[in-house]
């Protein structure tokens, strides 16, 4: 297809995308536009987009203890260590360790990310875990951080570091994952050392301060064509000796004992911290992204019962289709029925 006729059809396309989640700007030329960019398109994004999160989290907000909002405005995070009653914890991680379900794994560098889908039918053999994620801990946090009432799409996650040979994990680049707030949320099931490939984040980064939207247009002039592929993408990397001018502090490494629950927004700076041993951390993991520019906090159709159970193998499933039609390969490999601790099956 030439270029004029390209451009023509999906012009229109790459237009309306403006006011979606969209973030690559190697992939549509006008979130990626030099020109656009130094007009002040990036900036308008970002800050209509965190001018709408904080009207959305008004009205989320009696979700929350004044305590725990305090917590999240100051640091961008909220932790809380005895997420659950220690007999109930115990019973719940020795369940989920336990079971053995459809699992999923992808490798980065070094490590493997293992992933089992808390889809209907682990949720029926787990109900401990159907309960703390319906409960108001869990369900509160997420939904304020995400400025969204949205269900988390959730699994449980393993992440087994330096169990290959091979260049570093890129997850141990600072990074923020797009330009509009978003939630992650992490209830370990094992305890986490700070060496041993913990979850980092900067304190105070969730914010759009002066300094991190300068920083941030200044990037958007050149990132289409950045010589690293996700800030090309748009989930930018930033160097820790950069964090100062920013007026960020260094960041955080998370430490924890086992359940402890830390939910944040991860247009904050974070990373996986390095490891400097082979080591597995083992939690149940979710995350909820909406397109930032609805003004409403609900009405998503996803979160209704029985669909937000079955996106994460939906998901899974067009991976493979649109690779068994010829398209880019799925870094999500079927390893079979796992438990969460089992050794990795893909190392290739």
């Amino acid at each position: 297809m030439s270029h004029p006729l390209k451009n023509l059809l999906l012009g229109p396309w790459w237009a309306l995308a403006l006011l979606t989640p969209a973030k690559s700007f190697r992939d549509n030329p006008l979130i990626g536009s030099r020109r656009l960019n130094d007009w002040g398109l990036h900036a308008w994004r970002l800050r209509t987009a965190h001018a709408l999160a904080a009207q959305r989290r008004e009205r989320l907000a009696s979700l929350v203890s004044p305590q725990d909002r305090a917590a999240f405005e100051r640091d961008g995070f909220v932790l809380r260590t005895e997420a659950l009653p220690p007999a109930v914890f115990e019973r719940l991680r020795e369940r989920v360790l336990a079971h053995r379900a459809p699992a999923r794994e992808m490798v980065q560098g070094d490590t493997v990310t293992r992933r089992i889908a808390l889809d209907a039918a682990f949720l029926r053999a787990q109900p401990e875990v159907r309960e703390f994620l319906a409960g108001p801990l869990w369900h509160g946090l997420t939904r304020y951080v995400g400025s969204f009432d949205q269900e988390p799409v959730g699994y449980v996650q393993t992440i087994l570091s330096q169990v290959r040979k091979a260049a570093p994990d890129p997850q141990t680049r600072l990074h923020a994952d797009t330009f509009h707030p978003t939630v992650k949320a992490w209830l370990f099931l094992t305890d986490v050392e700070a060496d041993a490939g913990a979850f980092c984040y900067v304190p105070g980064s969730h914010r759009l301060s002066p300094e991190r939207l300068a920083w941030e247009r200044e990037l958007s002039l050149e990132a289409a064509r950045h010589a690293d592929r996700y800030t090309a993408r748009g989930s930018f990397r930033v160097a820790r000796e950069s964090l100062p001018a920013l007026g960020l502090p260094p960041p955080r490494a998370f430490d924890v004992p086992a359940n402890t629950l830390v939910v944040a927004d991860t247009f904050g700076f974070h990373a996986r911290g390095p490891a400097v041993r082979p080591s597995v951390r083992i939690e149940l993991w979710g995350y909820g992204r909406r397109n930032p520019f609805l003004p409403w906090v609900g009405a998503d159709p996803l979160s209704w019962p029985g669909i937000a159970q079955a996106r994460a193998p939906a998901y899974w499933r067009a991976m493979d289709w649109r690779e068994a039609c010829g398209g880019k390969r799925s870094p999500w490999r079927d390893a079979g029925l796992l438990t969460p601790n089992a050794p990795p099956r893909s190392l290739e």
